[in-house]
């Protein structure tokens, strides 16, 4: 956990790999407030070269510093069609989603569902790219797939808790 703004954030440390090598590591740190909504506090994300170091720290952010603000990355009672901004740090950090599906069908390697929430997911700093993400209650975001722009999928494969 990571107290933010006064308020008790989970960190969820996220990792991609690429062809077996990590590519990246990200630490997420988010929060539910008493009506049970997700809020989106910041991201600590390191890009690694071949030997493991941090090439760059682009996109990171915190709320509360330089301007940064914590945004809703899933309401409490999504709707199809409901729209909300889910981070802010002006020119590294500006994403946002709408609903989609509350039905969705959605196949990864750690499981099948077909009660996935489905998200378009975009941001005004790649005004060509449209993602869509999959999520199931209880797990989170399970897949990602872009729909438009440069191609980029991920799965969800294992969760380890603690």
């Amino acid at each position: 956990t990571k107290t933010i703004q006064g308020v008790r954030c989970t960190a969820v440390r996220d990792r991609l790999y690429l062809a077996g090598r990590l590519e990246e590591r990200t630490t997420d740190w988010y929060a539910q407030d008493r009506r049970g909504n997700v809020w989106y506090f910041g991201e600590a994300t390191a890009e690694l070269d071949r030997a493991g170091h941090v090439t760059s720290t682009e996109g990171s952010w915190q709320a509360g510093r330089d301007g940064a603000q914590a945004g809703i990355y899933m309401t409490a009672r999504p709707m199809v069609g409901q729209s909300r901004r889910q981070e802010y740090y002006r020119g590294h950090a500006e994403d946002h989603f709408a609903v989609v599906s509350l039905r969705a069908r959605v196949s990864v390697p750690y499981l099948t569902s077909n009660r996935a929430l489905l998200t378009k997911e975009w941001t005004p700093l790649e005004p060509g790219t449209l993602d869509h993400k999959y999520y199931v209650r209880g797990i989170g975001n399970v897949k990602e797939i872009t729909v438009k722009g440069p191609l980029e999928r991920s799965e969800l494969v294992s969760v380890q808790r603690p």
